[in-house]
């Protein structure tokens, strides 16, 4: 994995795109990955720009929702908690 492609993941989960997500996954992309210039995860930064068919598309595929995101200071649930998302916290 190129950190490339995972910056490219990050954007697409924080930008809505589920194809280039989807793509990323495919191809091993790790959902888990803190990359050292963003310190934040794809999953959390999905949720708080209120994309939960992204998120829940992460969380299917080993995003851990208990990983901390370093940038955001919350795993999952609490960036769910955080932006009143019930489909999440579900």
């Amino acid at each position: 994995m190129s950190a490339g492609d995972w910056k490219e993941m990050y954007l697409a989960a924080q930008n809505g795109n589920i194809e280039l997500v989807r793509y990323h996954i495919e191809n091993d992309v790790n959902p888990n990955y803190q990359h050292p210039e963003i310190l934040a995860t794809p999953l959390v930064a999905a949720i708080a720009a209120g994309h939960t068919k992204i998120a829940l598309y992460l969380l299917e595929h080993k995003a851990d929702p208990f990983l901390k995101s370093f940038f955001d200071d919350m795993n999952c649930i609490e960036a769910a908690r955080h932006y009143n998302n019930n489909a999440i916290i579900a």
